[in-house]
Order: structure tokens, then sequence, then C-alpha cells
């Protein structure tokens, strides 16, 4: 089926209350599901592209970021609540899991921070024919610098600041560049340990895009979803990157910013001011974001301007994904798969996922592109 629709920017509009809780992206471990057998148990039925929501019911299993768990607890949640008889399961494993799951067919939907490239595009794209991999930016979220200091609940620093105390450069807490944009905190004089994931991750792939962006010779090295620098601590997850340095004093990580919880964090330079973490400020760039060129007709990926100066942007934002195919083997499977997408993008949907993950909700007119697309789901 191809679709016919406009590429344009897509602007954000009302966003949402701040409260937070993802993760991000990591490991390839499988899971199964009974909605991925193709078995036409259930009574869901798609008619002329429409979802028979009367008799809606069976399973559906997806996989992927971690970044989404609190969003997707209250998606499910809410839709299970309009669909008793439909069981919906979704296992964090992290981007690059969810990916591999998705496109080996172990699953029916899967949610990552990263775009499909290269292989995985190739490769998704066999697994949806005749269809098309869809990919759909139903989950915006700042990504928040924080870190351990006693007493200290916010700190002020550049982006070529924030890439030399990832890069190692920057070792300690007092350090003159540090100092410089704090004048007014009494900084310890403390050994900084930076904590990065150890998994593959959609976060990581965000946060060294930033750092590539707009931190300049600062940070030396590629945009990538593996951590590039060498004998650093890590850990396993966004939960793991957070407890690490909740139980470490002077340690800093980055993470979805709803789970910064009692840890200080950082307010990040954008021109000639420090703007501090909030999902407002994070659509902000979405808004000033066209589409990413050369893609598929059902690709919403959004080329994100990392290097903005303009006022009030926070440019660590994660722009989280859901990937689906336009067509599936049997009925079943794309009527849930459909009804699913349709209340994830719903205006009930976003703000669900605003209130329990803190997240900004979708404009209304990347919802009419995103419904554009979940609608050919066949």
């Amino acid at each position: 089926m191809k679709l016919q629709r406009r590429r344009q920017l897509a602007p954000i509009a009302a966003l949402g209350v701040l409260a937070l809780t993802l993760a991000a992206c990591g490991s390839d471990a499988a899971t199964t599901d009974d909605a991925t057998s193709g078995s036409d148990s259930g009574n869901a039925a798609v008619d002329g592209g429409d979802v028979d929501g009367g008799d809606l019911s069976g399973q559906l299993a997806g996989a992927g970021a971690s970044s989404q768990e609190s969003a997707m607890q209250a998606w499910i949640a809410g839709f299970q609540g309009q669909y008793p008889d439909v069981s919906v399961a979704y296992d964090p494993v992290g981007s690059g899991g969810g990916r591999t799951q998705f496109i080996d067919g172990g699953v029916d939907f899967a949610g990552s921070d990263a775009a499909l490239e290269g292989e995985q595009a190739e490769a998704a794209a066999l697994r949806c024919e005749p269809g098309e991999a869809a990919e759909l930016p139903l989950y915006i979220s700042p990504i928040a610098v924080m870190f351990n200091l006693p007493g200290i609940d916010s700190l002020n620093m550049s982006p070529q600041t924030i890439a030399g105390i990832f890069n190692g450069d920057i070792t300690r807490w007092d350090a003159e560049e540090i100092a410089a944009d704090n004048p007014d905190v009494e900084l310890p004089d403390l050994a900084i340990t930076p904590v990065n994931r150890s998994d593959e991750s959609g976060t990581t792939d965000n946060f060294t895009e930033y750092l590539a962006a707009a931190a300049g010779d600062a940070w030396p090295h590629e945009p990538s979803g593996n951590w590039p620098v060498s004998g650093t601590q890590s850990a396993q997850g966004t939960s793991g990157v957070v407890q690490t340095v909740t139980e470490g004093e002077g340690a800093i990580t980055y993470a979805d910013a709803s789970r910064a919880g009692s840890l200080g964090t950082v307010a990040v330079g954008v021109g000639e001011s420090f703007v501090p973490y909030s999902p407002e400020a994070a659509a902000a760039v979405v808004a000033a974001s066209p589409l990413a060129e050369g893609r598929g007709e059902a690709s919403l990926v959004r080329e994100l301007e990392r290097d903005t100066t303009a006022e009030g942007t926070y440019p660590i934002v994660l722009v989280s994904y859901s990937i689906a195919c336009t067509s599936y083997e049997d009925a079943e499977t794309a009527a849930l798969v459909k009804a699913f997408l349709t209340y994830v993008a719903s205006e009930e949907g976003q703000e669900q996922a605003a209130g329990a993950a803190g997240s900004a909700p979708i404009s209304a007119e990347i919802r009419d592109e995103v419904m554009e697309i979940v609608d050919a789901i066949s």
C-alpha cells in the first residue's frame, strides 16, 4: 500500500505535565508470545482498513526501549480498560533488543530511541513486505545529565564541559570549567566518576549525537549507541546507571529525565543562557526539526537540531519511535496493532504518558501524520 502524505514541519503545540520515568536501551534478549504465532484464534477483524473494536480480543507483544516503559505501562492500562479481552505485553529490553526481536518476528511492534538504519532497515522492510516498516514518533522526552553531590541540586554546564567530563578530560568537581559557570556554588574537591550505559542504548545514541553536534572538538567521537570511550564505569540499562550514581557520591550519568529523582541535574548551555530540562523545552527542539530525508513513506523520523541556540530549547532530547508494519500476515495482529497505536497516538493516550512519565504530548500535526500511517495498517 503506497502512502501519500506531505513531508512537512510539524510544530509541537500544547505540552503536558512533568513526572517522567524512562530508561533507555539495551540488550538483545529474546521474547516470545502467542500473538506472534500468526494464529487466527482471536475475534479481531479488519474490514476495509477499520478495526472492529467491538469484538477485539487476542494477544499483542512488543519489546524495546526502556525509556518508554512508564509510558507503555500507562498506555497498556488505558488500552486494556477499553478492550478488556486484549492482552498487551511489552518487554523493556532496550532499543537494540526491541529492533532485533521485531525484525526476527518475535514481537508485533517495537519501541526504539534510534531510527532503523542500514542492514536493520533493510531487514525490517523485508519482515514487513508487502507493506513497509513504520517509525512513529509517539514518545518525546528530555535526557537529563544527573549527578550525586549532596547539597547541590543543579549546576550549569556548557556542552564542552559535559563532553570533557564524559570523555575523561575534566576529572574533578571543582575544575575551573565547572566553577566558571557556577560562581555561587561551593564545589567540592572530589573526583568525578562518569557512568555510562554498558549495553547498546538509544539513550547513548541520542546523548552522543548531542555531544558530537554541540561540543565541537571537546567530543572527538562519532555518535553511537555503544559507548565510545574505553575504561569507564558502566552499568546495564537506565535503572543500572541511575542506581550506580545514586550510590556513588561524585558520580554523574545521562538518563531519561523521569529517573532523576533526588539526584542533581544539569542546566545545559544553549546560546547565551542555561536551560534546565523540561518536556516543553525538549519538545521545542522537535518542533524546529524537519523530517529526515531519504526515508520510506511510513517513516516519521526527525532530523533533530542538537546544536540549536534558540532560547528556551533543551537539545538533549529523546524521540522514541513505535516501530510496526503497515502489513501483517493475519487480520488479528493487524487489528490489534492498529487499535493499540491508535490509542497511543490519541489525546487520551498522550495525556496518560505525560502523567506517568512526564513526556511531551505530540502535536495535532504529528498526530495527523501518524494516523495516516496507522490507518493504512492491514
